[in-house]
């Protein structure tokens, strides 16, 4: 048994259910908001959630905007404009509506609204000096957790460093976890935040950090994801196993919030970089080398045994298969050239620092090298 000493706060209420965006305008009157900006990409606002988060709060006679242009994996040029929108409407209440994108930005977007300066003066944790605003996170994906998360993830739009942005005030008061909301999502999407939800869960299991809580949410949120993953692939519709994901992911996320991530999600962020490669599925191609790389520790072997009976590692390649995601980065057009820049970005990501095995360049070279081909 893991015994490491933490220390945990829950600061999200999670208001779970088919239908609970329907309630959305009770919880901003509840939390104080009056102007409210509903922060949003244009699918969601496409697909009619931005306008219904909206009748909700006007019913209960408060004030929405909805700021529908963010971009997938933000930067600080969409979280700039978001502040933009949120001076001109007097915001005092956020709501970060879509998938981790959405969330990040809106969490972006109240460092700077509430405390001034640029996204670059909070990349690290705790260094909000001023009150943020109550936010309220309505995630319609099953993947990040950002929703259970104090963290923004925001890359700098000069020098593409992704800046993880931390404070315990960022934090949503509210997550409202709506299975429903989750049912539009395209097969793609579902797919690759799908397996970012299961990386989430097999990373925070192992971590240097983890401890007796993380390790609740972990196994709770890998069990979960596991059973509701291969339902909602073969039919979108299944509203029980979409909830299964939406939860499972939550927990994952809530893991993060408490173990942080390890090596894989270091291998993917030069993948996105320097390749486009969605995140989801740049950290799935590279979950079952890192698998085999912290297997070779024998306690950690025993953790993923604990988890999967059979070969784990070789089970999220079947998973990446019957999802339809690449199993090889020379898919994306990596080759042995590429491996010396790609392992030297992985080796600065700040999640390798808490992988369970310590790795080094050298070490994500061969990594890097198994999954080519």
């Amino acid at each position: 048994m893991d015994l490491r000493p933490f220390d945990h706060t829950p600061r999200t209420r999670i208001v779970f259910g088919n239908g609970t965006l329907s309630r959305v305008g009770e919880l901003v009157r509840e939390n104080g908001g009056t102007r409210v900006l509903i922060v949003s990409d244009p699918g969601i606002v496409r697909a009619g959630y931005s306008a219904q988060a909206v009748a909700s709060i006007e019913e209960v006679g408060l004030q929405a905007t909805i700021f529908g242009e963010v971009h997938e994996n933000p930067s600080t040029l969409d979280v700039d404009r978001c502040v933009n929108a949120a001076r001109e409407c007097g915001a005092d209440f956020i709501i970060g509506l879509g998938g981790g994108s959405s969330m990040d930005t809106a969490k972006g977007c109240n460092f700077i609204l509430t405390n001034g300066g640029r996204m670059q003066d909070y990349w690290g944790v705790g260094k909000a000096t001023q009150p943020m605003l109550p936010m309220i996170a309505i995630p319609t994906t099953s993947g990040t957790g950002s929703e259970c998360q104090s963290f923004a993830l925001i890359s700098d739009a000069e020098t593409h460093a992704k800046m993880a942005c931390g404070d315990p005030k960022a934090a949503a008061r509210v997550a409202i976890l709506d299975p429903e909301l989750t049912i539009s999502q395209p097969e793609r999407v579902t797919a690759c935040t799908g397996i970012d939800a299961l990386a989430h869960a097999l990373e925070t299991a192992v971590t240097t950090k983890r401890n007796a809580l993380s390790a609740l949410y972990s196994r709770e949120g890998f069990r979960l994801c596991h059973a509701g993953f291969s339902r909602v692939l073969r039919d979108p519709k299944d509203v029980e196993a979409r909830g299964m994901m939406l939860l499972g992911a939550a927990y994952a996320g809530t893991a993060i919030e408490n173990s942080m991530l390890g090596a894989a999600h270091s291998c993917a962020n030069p993948l996105t970089a320097f390749f486009d490669v969605v995140h989801g599925e740049a950290v799935g191609v590279m979950l079952p080398h890192i698998i085999r790389f912290n297997s070779q520790v024998p306690e950690i072997a025993a953790i993923y045994e604990s988890y999967f009976d059979g070969d784990l590692a070789d089970r999220v390649q079947e998973l990446l298969w019957e999802a339809k995601m690449p199993r090889t980065i020379g898919t994306y057009g990596v080759s042995e050239a590429d491996l010396d820049r790609l392992a030297e970005m992985a080796a600065q990501q700040w999640t390798a620092q808490f992988n369970p095995r310590p790795i080094a360049r050298d070490d994500f070279v061969q990594i890097y090298r198994a999954a080519l081909a």
